[in-house]
């Protein structure tokens, strides 16, 4: 994860807001309730998670705005108050960086979502458990673990794995999140043994039977959790979006659910998540203040 300086000064343009077929009332509505600006960064966890609050968001009559940042860049717009909201602070380590820098300057509401989780990650059928079984069982996997980008934080952890567990007959090869899922999709259609470099929330436990190998020397570490982050001043200034804000909190598979239907060709964000909040409103209530 490419780390840009925190003093970066942000500015955002003004963003055009493409109105579907609103109701007239609605947007009536939307105009006395004002805007919330949602700063997100480009990850399908949080590509989800922002969009779906910005539907909820504008059902309840707000407009919203979202903006695409670097995660050092979004910390920044919601510390000097440029951005009204994050849903996509990971804590306590992955993010660990930014919250000490700014974390003074902004108010944290607490975890939206329970149980993040890094590792390897196998077909539910697969007979190994642990990763220090993996070294005996190499020709099963064709002696590589299959990983993503060489950059990516999961990568380097995973290098470590090696060494920790002395995987000799095992090479980790990357590529991308891409090639990742497509070379599981493949293995498990013909039935074939396959491990990945995977992690909690993502779509391809919505998709497939899949489990983590046990980590015995926790190298990967314990979970995460997902924060929303907001700026000062809001819950005296937008006291219902601040409330909205505070409340939403959903588990990995709803997440999963609408990082799957973003996975479908030609798939349209802000459209899918409309269409869940639609068909979950059971969920989506408790995340409204009582009226």
């Amino acid at each position: 994860m490419n780390k840009h300086p925190l003093n970066r000064r942000i500015r955002f343009a003004s963003l055009a807001m493409v109105a579907g077929t609103a109701l007239t009332a609605g947007a009536a509505q939307a105009q006395d309730k004002g805007s919330v600006h949602l700063a997100y960064v480009e990850w399908a966890s949080e590509v989800a998670s922002t969009n779906v609050v910005r539907a909820v968001l504008e059902q309840q009559g707000f407009e919203v705005e979202m903006t695409s940042l670097s995660a050092a860049a979004m910390w920044q717009a919601v510390a000097s108050g440029d951005a009204d909201a994050i849903v996509a602070a990971w804590l306590p380590t992955t993010h660990a960086d930014y919250m000490e820098r700014v974390g003074d300057e902004v108010v944290d509401l607490g975890p939206n979502l329970d149980g993040t989780k890094l590792g390897l990650v196998v077909p539910a059928y697969t007979d190994v458990d642990s990763i220090a079984e993996l070294d005996a069982n190499a020709d099963a996997f064709n002696g590589k673990i299959t990983g993503i980008d060489p950059g990516a934080g999961i990568m380097s952890l995973t290098e470590e794995v090696v060494e920790t567990y002395e995987l000799e007959e095992i090479d980790l090869q990357s590529g991308s999140g891409a090639t990742m899922t497509a070379a599981l999709d493949s293995a498990i259609n013909n039935e074939e043994d396959i491990v990945v470099t995977g992690w909690t929330p993502h779509w391809m436990f919505a998709r497939w039977d899949l489990k983590y190998l046990e980590d015995p020397e926790n190298v990967y570490g314990g979970a995460e959790q997902i924060h929303t982050i907001v700026r000062q001043g809001l819950e005296e200034e937008m006291p219902e979006a601040y409330a909205i804000l505070d409340a939403f909190e959903w588990t990995p598979e709803q997440m999963g659910e609408v990082m799957l239907m973003n996975q479908a060709d030609d798939a349209d964000p802000y459209e899918n998540a409309k269409q869940w909040v639609e068909e979950n409103q059971d969920v989506v209530q408790e995340w409204l203040p009582e009226s």
